[in-house]
């Protein structure tokens, strides 16, 4: 008759789950960290709104409403109507030309291209998000501004008909379609090496299971990547709306501001929360910066709502994790 033994615990402390002291270390500068971040964010939020609380209280519109912008005058009368209007539209603008064409790159460069061509193209596009804000602006002002003035033209003549390409004015384009079109260039970079990472990351298995039942790739592709990966293009494309939203420098450079709200997206006017402050912080004085940070916290707020509307976008379905793919 043959007995078993069972072997003696040698570490007692780590069967019953006790940590190390380096876990604890390390959970400690984690906790550390996160709750820093949220006192930091806490500290902006509280700054921005007494700020803007001193501002608005002296408003003599509203301040939600008006398309007017003199903090100087007697009595102060400005409003965000235009700033949040062209905020929101070149974003617009700029989402729906990056994200189908970030999507397309990612898919090329992780399952079309050879690796030979694969890889110095990801090295370019990663080079792509690098390039600092003020040189896409340079950019856009010289180049894209004036070779843009053909497409302004055949965007009136065909599609005018749709009332947002009907082209009222003549001049440049510095307008809101430009800056939409100057935002996504600048965004396309960042969506596409966040979505790229996450189709590289979609198992094997799957894939090869699809075409073992006969699948063609683009099949594969819809059936295994695409949803494994949709949570990464969402989050992918809130961080690129991110950069969009906030971008300061080279749409100032390429707008020609005027807060005037006009659904002609050809002609040339609109502005940004952004472009806005930028523009004027150094001449305002201390009540007129006042009145920029009360836009700024307008901004801060929209930011945060995107984020969280991305996050709950997420969440509510379980097989956008990816934990069910």
């Amino acid at each position: 008759m043959v007995t078993t033994t069972t072997p003696p615990i040698r570490n007692s402390r780590r069967a019953k789950g006790a940590s190390r002291p380096g876990d604890k270390v390390f959970l400690g500068l984690s906790r550390g960290s996160g709750i820093t971040l949220l006192v930091i964010m806490a500290a902006i939020a509280v700054f921005l709104t007494y700020r803007a609380v001193l501002a608005i209280s002296q408003d003599s519109t509203n301040f939600l409403t008006t398309a007017e912008w003199n903090p100087a005058g007697s009595p102060p009368a400005f409003g965000i109507a235009v700033l949040a209007f062209g905020t929101v539209v070149s974003s617009v603008i700029a989402m729906v030309i990056a994200v189908p064409v970030a999507i397309g790159i990612a898919l090329f460069i992780s399952h079309y291209a050879p690796r030979r061509l694969a890889k110095p193209l990801a090295y370019v596009v990663d080079l792509l998000a690098a390039v600092p804000s003020i040189i896409y602006g340079l950019w856009g002002a010289i180049f894209l501004v004036p070779y843009l003035g053909g497409l302004n033209k055949w965007l009136d003549q065909y599609m005018g008909w749709t009332y947002i390409f009907d082209k009222s004015s003549d001049g440049v384009a510095r307008s809101l379609f430009t800056v939409g079109i100057l935002l996504a260039i600048m965004i396309l970079p960042i969506i596409t090496n966040v979505t790229r990472e996450v189709f590289l990351q979609v198992p094997k298995m799957h894939e090869e299971a699809a075409l073992a039942l006969g699948a063609t790739r683009w099949e594969v592709i819809r059936m295994s990547v695409l949803p494994f990966g949709r949570s990464g293009i969402i989050s992918a494309s809130m961080l690129g709306l991110g950069r969009a939203l906030g971008e300061t420098m080279a749409v100032a450079v390429v707008l020609s501001p005027s807060f005037v709200i006009s659904g002609h997206f050809l002609d040339p006017g609109g502005g940004t929360f952004a472009q806005n402050i930028a523009a004027k912080f150094n001449e305002a004085n201390e009540f007129g910066r006042d009145a920029l940070i009360a836009s700024g916290l307008v901004l801060f707020a929209i930011t945060l709502l995107v984020n969280g509307a991305a996050r709950w976008i997420i969440g509510r379905r379980k097989e956008y994790s990816g934990a069910a793919a």
